[in-house]
Formats: C-alpha cells, structure tokens, sequence
C-alpha cells in the first residue's frame, strides 16, 4: 500500500508527523522487502536455469547474441520495454519499467572469458579445449541483476509506487569497455541511483574503489628478409616489440607503485627464418586516477616511438579501451550493507561442501574457511588493483554495488576454479542473495527518496562542481571484433 503522506491530517502536526513517519516507513519497506523476497525465492528455479543456459553456451565480449536474447526475453515477458543495440553496440539493450517518479537503474554483464572452458567439476577438465569459460561470473551478475529488476517492477506495480526501475543489459566488460559507449551515448543522463554486483569469492558491501585503465595495440611494421642469408635487409618488427617491452620494464622502478602495467604479444611473426615484417604488442596500464595514468600511458607510448626508432621500423597503435576507478558512495553503500546482512551469506549442503573441499586442493596458498561463504564481511572502504567500467557509470550517476559468494572462498577470478563453481548451485545460491540485496536496495529507495538525495550531495561533493567528463578511450567506435 502507497501512503499519501501529502493529504494526511497530521501534516499539521510536524512533530508528531516526523515521528509517525520515522516509526512506521521502516516497517512498511520491511513488509515490501519481505514480499520482494518471497517472489524471488519463488522463481529461484527459473533463474538458476537461466543462468546455467548463459553458463553452457559461454560467449565473448560483443558476441553475446544467445546471452542477451535470453536476458531481453526473459525482461520483455514480464511486461519490461525494451530498447536493442542501444549505443552502437548490437549485444547491449535497456529494458525498463514505469515512466515516473525516480529512475534506479541495475546493471547486467553476460560476457565470457577466452579459453576458460571448464565443466562443473573439482578438476581441471575443460568442456572444449580452448573455448570460453565465465570465469567472472558474468552469467550469474546479467541474471541475478534481471532477477532484482523484476522483483522490484512486480512491487512497484503492487503498491502503486511511483517509480521506474531500468535494466542495464550490458556487453564486453572484459576489456571491451561497453559500459563507456554507453555512457558516451547519455544513456545514464537521467538516471539517479545506479545498483550493481559481482561474483566474489567473500559476501560484501564495503565500498570499494578500482584502478583506472587504458588498453592499447601497439602495431610495429619492418621489412621482411632471410634470417640467416640476408639479415642485415631486414629491420624486425619483433625486436621493436621486444625493444618496447623492455623500456617498459625499466621503467616501472620510475612510475608510481600502484601503477600495473602487463602485456602480451598477439603477433610476433610467422616463422624463426623469416625477419618479421609485423608485430604486435597488447597493453593494460593501469593507475588510481584518470589524470596521471594519461601521464603513464604517454611514457609507454614514447618507449614504442623509441623502440622503432631503434630498430629501424614504423609503429602506430590503437587504443582498445578506457575506464575510469570507480568513484564510491559511501551511503549508497551503508544502505546496501544493510540488506545484505539482513539477506546473509551462502550456506552449503554436505554435497557442496565435498566439492568445496575438493576445489580447494587445487587451489594455492589459501587460508580462508568454508565458513567465510556464510558470513558478510565488516563494513569497511578498500582499494583493489583491478579494472572495471563500472567506473565510468560511477563518476556520471551515483553508485554502489555488492559481492555475494559464488565461489569457494579462497577461489580467484578468472581461473578454471571460479568457472567450476559457475556452474553448480554454490554460485545460484549467491546470485539469488545478490538480487534480493539489489531489490531490497531499490525498495529502499524508492520509499524514502531522501536516501537518493543524500547520495546525490556525497555524488557531487566528491566528483566537484567543475568535474567534466571525457571518456579514456576517446571518440574510437566500439572495437566488436576485438575478440574475433
């Protein structure tokens, strides 16, 4: 039921007004939540199955088509608009419910990892050697989301709340920067709360800030000539690459300690007697801050134009991706918190905890119990060296997100392990923990509209009246074949 506080007698009254309201919101969102619960309890099954479909037919960034028909279909059936291909990207879409009141939007991953294929086991055994695996999780985080967002349009259809709950079905996370393009397109530019989750290993709501990331292809052209017969006719594109590599190197002793930089090389010629005319070189650099890690990358880039001046070859190169760290809401994130301890942690039955105890032999220098799945962690902010492009939302659109145990504790992302548990009910088990969170979260705030304005203030005081954004990767078009 929806109060209309505004034609109440006791308007006129504003102490005791103050007082009804604080004593009994509490209590009408806990019935909202309870309910909210309840349904997503009830259709547990029928995400847990869709999961398992994502997990079973893994697909790369900007490839998901299976993934996101799936997703859109299962939105568009419970009564979602549904907007495709939205920002250029063919994979990515909006689904929303309502057209008033505030606009709370849920982000959603479904993409795969490359050559991370793994069945459901407690050994390493991959279903095709070579596929894709969902080593992040990604096909619980796009369901679990979508499972949030019905959950919250079936209440707010129920109680009359004013409302519109927005569905983020977003491609290529891994390195394909998807949520940027979205971003650059304004498809966030009326949205007040952004809600997400993650995969973890741990169940938690502290607030948690990422590093800054710029990725890059740097291409080297030479001249091809016989290894042996000719060689002083060939300038090689691979010594350029492995010339850059280790300028690079050197230089982390002269960079910030925070700063991670890695690479790989994806071309490094086609045979040992053949001076290479081509090479290629994959880079991630990553810093705290958006600003200084344009500095870093500026030295890496001029460690490639050394590189090929030594060497005698030309370069250019491609920036594939940029995401800014996740800039945090320390009371969005107190209010998600508090639902997940009341939501709790993932508890497992005598099968799993075979299994559990079976992954954990395979796994390295871990010390954390079993009994890590079942708690939450203490509240507290922390920094992590990863990347994502959430971090881009974060700095247009207030934001916070959680981490719910999918994964044996002590499991790393993106590793044979974590794909393992990707498929058993362990990691069904956190995804529904994380969609009541989110919808509870939701509830949250679509009662009590004060909670979004007092993470608006903290928005704004944090990012600064002048901030301006620009996205890392510039005006590039999506890479979609960046995986192919």
């Amino acid at each position: 039921m929806l109060i209309n506080f505004n034609n109440l007698k006791m308007k006129k009254f504003p102490i005791l007004f103050t007082a009804f309201i604080l004593v009994t919101m509490p209590l009408i969102a806990q019935k909202s939540k309870s309910e909210v619960g309840r349904f997503i309890d009830k259709n547990k099954e029928k995400y847990a199955e869709a999961a398992k479909t994502i997990w079973d037919h893994p697909e790369l960034g900007y490839l998901e088509v299976k993934s996101s028909a799936l997703l859109q279909k299962m939105l568009q059936e419970e009564g979602f608009t549904i907007q495709k291909g939205v920002a250029g990207l063919p994979t990515a879409f909006i689904a929303s419910y309502g057209s008033t009141g505030p606009v709370i939007g849920i982000l959603g991953e479904f993409d795969a990892l490359p050559g991370l294929s793994q069945q459901a086991i407690p050994e390493k055994k991959p279903v095709i050697e070579g596929a894709p695996g969902h080593g992040c999780g990604h096909h619980v985080f796009g369901v679990g989301s979508a499972a949030a967002a019905i959950g919250v349009k079936h209440w707010l259809k129920s109680t009359n709340t004013p409302g519109t709950i927005r569905y983020y079905g977003c491609p290529a996370e891994e390195g394909g920067s998807g949520k940027v393009y979205m971003v650059r397109a304004g498809l966030f530019e009326d949205v007040d709360i952004v809600l997400h989750w993650h995969s973890a290993d741990v169940n938690s709501a502290s607030p948690f800030t990422t590093l800054a990331n710029i990725s890059a292809k740097f291409r080297f052209t030479g001249v091809a000539s016989h290894a042996a017969a000719a060689p002083e006719k060939g300038r090689s594109a691979l010594d350029a690459v492995e010339a850059m590599d280790y300028m690079v190197n050197m230089m982390r002793e002269h960079i910030p300690q925070e700063t991670r930089i890695h690479y790989v090389i994806t071309d490094g010629g086609d045979a040992p007697n053949i001076v290479p005319a081509k090479a290629e070189v994959y880079y991630y650099i990553r810093y705290k801050n958006a600003k200084d890690l344009m500095t870093i990358f500026d030295r890496v880039t001029d460690a490639a134009k050394g590189a090929a001046l030594g060497t005698g070859t030309t370069m250019n190169y491609e920036i594939m991706g940029g995401v800014y760290s996740i800039l945090t809401n320390l009371s969005l994130a107190k209010l998600m918190d508090s639902n997940l301890n009341t939501v709790g942690g993932v508890h497992y039955t005598q099968k799993e905890k075979q299994f559990a105890e079976e992954i954990r032999k395979t796994l390295i220098n871990v010390r954390m119990p079993l009994s890590m799945a079942e708690t939450v962690l203490p509240f507290k902010p922390m920094n992590s060296s990863a990347s994502s492009d959430v971090g881009d939302v974060s700095w247009n659109v207030p934001t916070a997100g959680i981490a719910t145990a999918c994964w044996i504790p002590g499991t790393p992302p993106h590793s044979w392990q974590a794909v393992a548990c990707g498929g058993t009910d362990i990691a069904m088990k956190g995804m529904i923990n994380a969609a009541k969170v989110m919808a509870f979260t939701a509830v949250d705030l679509f009662s009590n509209p004060q909670e979004i304005e007092t993470a608006k203030m903290e928005f704004l005081g944090k990012r600064g009246k002048d901030y301006k954004y620009f996205p890392l990767l510039g005006d590039r078009e999506p890479p979609l074949e960046y995986r192919k």
